[in-house]
């Protein structure tokens, strides 16, 4: 099976209706990690149950644990296909990480830096599908505003703007308009159909 981007991008998809069920571990702000230096972390890993599965139109019921319901359809880059079953178990894992330190000043220019490492596998027939897919942005942003009041932190990167929660007040405080934070933006998304339990013998 050759994994595809379109795979693991039904895991962004899947995961509101996982979510919807289970907490995944969150972290609400930008954590300082040191004087000037900074670290965010977001992670949700959830399994939807598959319904049933339409093998015609190549759509797939999934389920969560309150019962709730999603239909999608596996497009033909979808290897093994026909591997998955009703009583499978899909995966998805998601995690974003942020790590930035603070420049005092600024001067440099604002710029982005895309790298992106797309995995693939191959599988023998009878195998189930799965998927990972990984990105990286390294970046240097303006400090655009900074509000005590609400504890956050206004960045001006080279394609878009993001305001930021910083949880140490403290550590805000050294942080003013005009200076510039350097750091790498990464995200990991990845989906894997997992056979349905064996039933125990009688």
């Amino acid at each position: 099976m050759r994994i595809s981007s379109a795979l693991a991008a039904v895991a962004l998809i899947l995961l509101p209706l996982a979510v919807s069920a289970q907490q995944p571990a969150v972290a609400e702000a930008v954590a300082a990690v040191g004087p000037g230096k900074f670290a965010g972390l977001i992670e949700a890993r959830a399994t939807l149950l598959v319904e049933s599965i339409d093998k015609a139109s190549r759509s797939i019921v999934l389920k969560n644990a309150r019962g709730e319901q999603m239909k999608v359809i596996a497009g033909d880059e979808i290897k093994n296909f026909d591997q998955i079953k009703a009583g499978d178990q899909v995966v998805t894992t998601y995690t974003q990480e942020l790590m930035m330190t603070l420049k005092k000043g600024g001067g440099a220019l604002r710029e982005r830096i895309d790298s992106s490492q797309q995995g693939s596998a191959s599988a023998s027939a009878g195998q189930k599908p799965a998927a990972y897919e990984a990105k990286e942005v390294a970046f240097i942003a303006d400090v655009q505003q900074v509000d005590l009041k609400k504890k956050t932190v206004t960045l001006r990167g080279a394609k878009k703007t993001v305001t930021l929660k910083i949880r140490d007040p403290e550590q805000l405080k050294l942080i003013s308009k005009g200076d510039q934070v350097e750091g790498i933006f990464s995200e990991a998304v990845a989906i894997a159909v997992v056979p349905a339990p064996a039933k125990a013998k009688k």
